[in-house]
């Protein structure tokens, strides 16, 4: 599969050369943590010196508790946030949607920029620091103000973000090792005060139960360190990649509206984006519909609907996502292919 072209790093990334080595160094430390002996002790040494590696690459002096990725973190925060009221943005991950039981509370104007009115009392509201399917940045600084302001607590999902940007001014904040380069199946709930939540015992200071990952929590830093150098390459990838649609015929989403550039989504009237997956799949090019973890759905976006599209159209939308190795080769070669699509599409289509 050396040949194809991935363009699909907002479901996950590969994993970077320095997190897999530091799995493998980590696969040394094989007792249990939480043993008492000499061996787990060695565990115990390694998994905080990870924990401290993250929070320091981070920038977070506060706690850290570890989780099986960035959906656990979200399940924590909102099950057991000391808060009489949770709201939820129209527009969060499934994860915050199926965790809730709701649609959404907070809505959303037509460019997916939250719409924050009066806050309740000792509220927790929970907003992405940018969506995973448009790539959209909230302006989450003035929303946590705004929520401090009537004494509540603000849960930020960073999966998408964490690594490529600062960390927003928020008291719990999600974070997934996958996105950024580090192993799946290890995340961390960040918590400014471990009195926002309510313990239930076992590990992580009595906050999330089951023998911590020592291996992946190393690679996890690893990862972190590395850093994200090639962030300066992504705009002007982006930039070409969105011309190029542009003068297909094709409609870019959100597109006045601040994005993390390494996050695209695109309709092509007249084409089921079911339709454009499958043909730029066997053209040799991965993409997504929307969120990996719906995807696999014929349901069209609650983003989207959010944002005032029509089904129809959302339908028709498919999301870009580049990495590290994304190159201009690899965005004209998917515009080729995107091309030919168009030039097929029913006449009238829009």
């Amino acid at each position: 599969m050396a040949d194809r072209i991935y363009l699909d790093h907002a479901a996950t990334t590969p994993l970077l050369p320095q997190a897999r080595a530091a799995m493998a160094d980590g696969l040394a430390a094989w007792a249990n943590p939480s043993s008492p002996h000499a061996e787990g002790r060695a565990a115990r040494a390694a998994l905080e010196e990870a924990r401290a590696r993250i929070r320091a690459a981070l920038g977070w002096p506060h706690h850290l508790i570890f989780t099986s990725g960035a959906s656990e973190a979200i399940g924590i925060a909102i099950g057991r946030a000391v808060a009489d009221t949770r709201l939820v943005s129209a527009v969060e991950h499934d994860a915050v949607l199926r965790t809730t039981g709701a649609a959404g509370g907070l809505p959303v104007d037509e460019a997916g920029i939250v719409q924050v009115g009066e806050v309740p009392a000792r509220a927790l509201v929970a907003v992405q620091s940018l969506n995973n399917e448009t790539g959209v940045l909230q302006p989450l600084d003035d929303i946590a103000a705004r929520v401090r302001a009537a004494g509540g607590i603000v849960l930020a999902d960073c999966a998408q973000s964490a690594g490529k940007l600062a960390l927003p001014d928020a008291d719990l904040i999600a974070v997934s090792a996958h996105k950024l380069g580090g192993p799946p199946g290890i995340g961390a709930l960040l918590v400014r005060d471990l009195a926002m939540l309510r313990p239930t015992g076992g590990q992580e200071q009595g906050y999330r139960g089951g023998t911590e990952n020592v291996p992946a929590a190393l690679g996890f830093a690893a990862a972190l360190e590395a850093g994200a150098p090639w962030m300066d390459r992504p705009a002007a990838l982006r930039a070409r990649l969105e011309a190029g649609v542009v003068a297909a015929g094709g409609e870019v989403v959100a597109a006045g509206t601040p994005r993390l550039p390494t996050i695209g989504s695109y309709r092509l009237p007249g084409v089921p984006a079911a339709s454009q997956l499958i043909r730029l799949d066997m053209a040799g090019i991965a993409v997504s519909a929307g969120s990996a973890c719906s995807s696999g759905s014929v349901r069209p976006s609650h983003v989207l609907a959010a944002m005032g599209w029509d089904e129809s159209a959302a339908r028709e939308v498919i999301r870009v996502s580049f990495g590290p190795d994304t190159v201009a080769a690899e965005i004209d070669r998917f515009l080729d292919v995107w091309t030919q699509l168009a030039r097929r599409a029913p006449a009238g289509a829009a």
